[in-house]
């Protein structure tokens, strides 16, 4: 092959690509701001999972502009080899060329090096979106008489998957999303959670310090303490029920065992039930999402 043939093709096809990816970006940008806004966003709720889907939205978008490019960037190069497109650099030293087509290569390394970060990571948020989704599904069923479900809180330590207010009280339930091996089991060890066999573990710290902030926000809002219960959620994976007086195991299928994990303490007066509920609609509503994102 040519290299003054080769080089000047994959200049004409770099160069329309940069444009087209501009372009295509540019638009995603414009149909973002247009239709970002939500006709009743105050009456409208975060989803389960919610902060997941969106993370999987814009990583999917971002793959599919980099499968478009290069789909682009390997038209015009045949279009372009096919048509000579190296009389437009007539004249230009070799070298140059040269140059070019290692840049070339080294930048394509950079796109797929990109491109592989972001379909792994595409695949976790994936899981990590079923995993909410299943759990978030199941917490809808049993808090049907039981008490007000709510997705994606956000604590000053961090988020919590879902919690459920109720009378009989305030259940924080996080997901840990692992993809399962045949005969799995998971088991609460203080705090690390351990997924057998072989599958390592991972530390709940974070989790129960979501929990805590929670409830310091609850004492502030009613002026006297609010036990917050704390469930870990590991769908897919078997689950002997474990519970401490600081967090209750579960998996999908015994999620309703919290219906009983309760004592008179966790009992809540009405007018604080309907305080923590116009505290969380107020949190989770999509103007409120929509607010924090602006600033």
């Amino acid at each position: 092959m040519d290299i003054q043939s080769f080089s000047g093709a994959a200049t004409v096809a770099l160069a329309s690509t940069i444009v087209f990816v501009l372009i295509t970006i540019s638009w995603q940008i414009i149909a973002r701001s247009v239709g970002s806004s939500h006709s009743f966003a105050d009456s409208i709720m975060h989803e389960a999972a919610q902060r997941f889907r969106d993370e999987f939205d814009r990583l999917s978008s971002n793959q599919s502009n980099y499968f478009s490019a290069g789909l682009v960037f390997l038209v015009l190069f045949a279009a372009a080899y096919t048509l000579n497109a190296e009389r437009l650099f007539d004249g230009y030293p070799v070298w140059q060329l040269n140059i070019f087509l290692f840049a070339l290569v080294a930048v394509a390394l950079i796109i797929s090096v990109d491109l592989v970060r972001t379909v792994l990571a595409r695949r976790q948020i994936k899981l990590l979106r079923d995993a909410n989704i299943a759990i978030g599904h199941q917490v809808q069923k049993i808090a049907a008489g039981f008490g007000r479900v709510y997705h994606d809180v956000e604590t000053s330590s961090g988020i919590i998957d879902h919690i459920i207010v109720g009378q009989s009280g305030v259940f924080a339930v996080n997901v840990f999303a692992r993809r399962q091996s045949k005969n799995g089991e998971a088991v609460l060890d203080g705090n690390s959670l351990t997924f057998t066999p072989g599958k390592g573990s991972v530390s709940i710290v974070t989790m129960a310090a979501n929990t805590a902030a929670l409830e310091r926000e609850f004492r502030r809002l009613l002026d006297h303490r609010v036990r917050v219960r704390s469930v870990i959620a590991v769908p897919g994976w078997k689950v002997n029920v474990q519970s401490s007086e600081e967090h209750l195991l579960v998996n999908a299928r015994n999620l309703p065992m919290i219906r009983g994990w309760k004592d008179q303490t966790d009992y809540l007066m009405n007018e604080d039930v309907d305080a923590l509920h116009e505290m969380l609609t107020s949190r989770c509503s999509l103007r409120t999402a929509a607010t924090k994102t602006a600033d």
